[in-house]
């Protein structure tokens, strides 16, 4: 049991640095992708170049959320149980949802193109971040009961910033605000990945340099 938690934290952070970075490593081999206005899962859509090591890489992040559980919940359980199960729920939930859903079952090229894969793939990915986006906000209410406040703080400031941008990422495609910065989908998607997943980031470093 000792080895999983060992390697689920790094599971967990391999997770997170590849979710920021895969994304640029791809965007050059797809021709007019833009990061700011496209969001990420343009890159699996089915006609992207580059959308068979997207898919991939998508099964390989959720595989190692799910992998990371167990660590996590390890580390929380004797502070709360409750939060602990919220917190390893939402990740598992964002996992299979954000992540392997998005392998298996793509979007259009453009969401005018709506197909059974793309309107799963939609619903997955909706239940998936806006579940993540309470982890940060558990991480931060299990830090300050164990006296963490600097993560507790972390936790706290980030669960609002990632509320917001995905607010803003929601927004992005509405007719309103086209020719505005609001409508950088791309730009907001990426923000809240980042506050979403900076708290939990953070942890597993503290766990890794801990445990080495």
């Amino acid at each position: 049991m000792s080895s999983v938690i060992n390697y689920g934290w790094f599971c967990v952070l391999v997770a997170i640095i590849g979710e920021m970075l895969i994304p640029f490593v791809l965007a050059p081999f797809y021709k007019g992708y833009r990061h700011t206005s496209m969001a990420i899962s343009a890159l699996g859509n089915s006609y992207s170049p580059v959308r068979m090591a997207f898919n991939a890489w998508m099964l390989i992040a959720g595989i190692l959320f799910l992998f990371s559980i167990p660590a996590i919940y390890n580390l929380y359980s004797e502070t709360s149980k409750v939060l602990s199960v919220l917190t390893v729920s939402c990740i598992a939930l964002f996992a299979v949802g954000a992540c392997i859903f998005s392998c298996f079952f793509s979007v259009g090229e453009t969401k005018d193109v709506a197909t059974i894969a793309s309107k799963i793939h939609g619903a997955g990915s909706a239940v998936g971040f806006m579940l993540m986006l309470f982890v940060p906000l558990f991480i931060s209410m299990l830090s300050f009961r164990i006296g963490a406040r600097a993560l507790g703080t972390i936790g706290a400031i980030s669960f609002v910033l990632a509320f917001v941008c995905f607010v803003l990422f929601i927004m992005a495609d509405k007719p309103r605000f086209q020719n505005t910065i609001i409508a950088q989908e791309g730009l907001w998607q990426r923000l809240n990945l980042l506050f979403m997943y900076l708290p939990l980031a953070l942890v597993a470093v503290a766990e890794i340099k801990g445990r080495i």
